[in-house]
């Protein structure tokens, strides 16, 4: 597939939200953020508890807005009530827990449920509903129950309801935080694959670090705002900043990082098993 062209997709610009505690204190959790996201980017925002990155999360599909500032999604301000609903079918949103996504006894049945509530008409409804099953390998599972699914087989699911909706952008926030590994790894590859083939803009909010691998871009969050922008590798590299804020860099990165310093010859910003086999050989190569 020819590389999808990255426009202008979602904006903040001098996003300020507080969560009111009582009637006398307000939490500041974005403080001024600006941000542009380009239509067919996959964009990972990683943070420690409390960054602020889920708040952010919630203002790119208006169900936060703020309290200064603006956000656009595909040109539409969250701030016009009448747009929240082309704005929420713009820009889908797959949470952490498939369960509370999940409301029908059947697969096919829930996967159709957002095009229904869209009054789109019954035929068109099960091509869309087919065509989602299928763009996340779930096809075969259409009339099984989907409580009966695997946590990575739930999320799939949960994600072919927002993709039956014929969104521009998907925003999953922290959407495999309560998955195995093998569930994360297919909820992962199923997201990319998303980007890669058919283009949609994904917004992936996560604490585990390797998953920003998959990415086009990174962007790290503290107290509220960005503080970090880059590719996966530029990031990384920063792994001194990185630690200040209290994350690590991944598994992989850790290891090179260690040969690099026993003094290894090898690159210090190696971060996948893949680079590393490839460090690895071109070093015994060499001796």
């Amino acid at each position: 597939m020819a590389e999808v062209e990255k426009t202008r997709g979602l904006e903040a610009k001098g996003v300020f939200f507080r969560y009111e505690v009582d009637e006398s204190e307000k939490v500041l959790a974005l403080a001024g953020v600006d941000l542009e996201i380009r239509q067919g980017e996959f964009v990972v925002v990683l943070g420690p508890n409390g960054s602020g990155k889920s708040t952010l999360a919630k203002h790119l599909n208006a169900l936060l807005l703020p309290d200064e500032g603006d956000v656009w999604v595909f040109g539409m301000n969250t701030k016009d009530p009448g747009l929240t609903w082309e704005i929420r079918r713009s820009a889908g949103m797959v949470f952490q827990n498939p369960d509370n996504q999940l409301v029908a006894t059947v697969v096919e049945e829930d996967v159709a449920f957002g095009p229904e509530n869209l009054g789109i008409e019954p035929g068109d409804i099960r091509t869309l509903v087919a065509e989602a099953l299928k763009s996340v390998g779930m096809e075969a599972f259409s009339r099984h129950s989907p409580h009966h699914l695997s946590g990575g087989q739930k999320q799939r699911v949960a994600i072919a309801g927002v993709l039956a909706m014929k969104p521009k952008c998907i925003i999953l926030d922290e959407p495999t935080a309560m998955l195995d590994p093998s569930g994360r790894e297919e909820v992962m590859k199923t997201i990319k694959r998303l980007n890669q083939e058919l283009g949609i803009t994904v917004i992936h909010i996560t604490h585990f670090m390797d998953e920003a691998l998959y990415a086009d871009r990174v962007i790290v969050m503290d107290k509220g705002e960005l503080v970090m922008s880059g590719t996966p590798k530029e990031v990384f590299s920063q792994w001194k900043e990185i630690s200040q804020i209290g994350l690590e860099v991944p598994p992989v990165g850790q290891l090179s990082r260690r040969l690099w310093s026993s003094g290894a010859n090898i690159d210090s910003g190696t971060l996948t098993v893949d680079e590393l086999v490839d460090e690895l050989c071109r070093l015994r190569s060499q001796t």
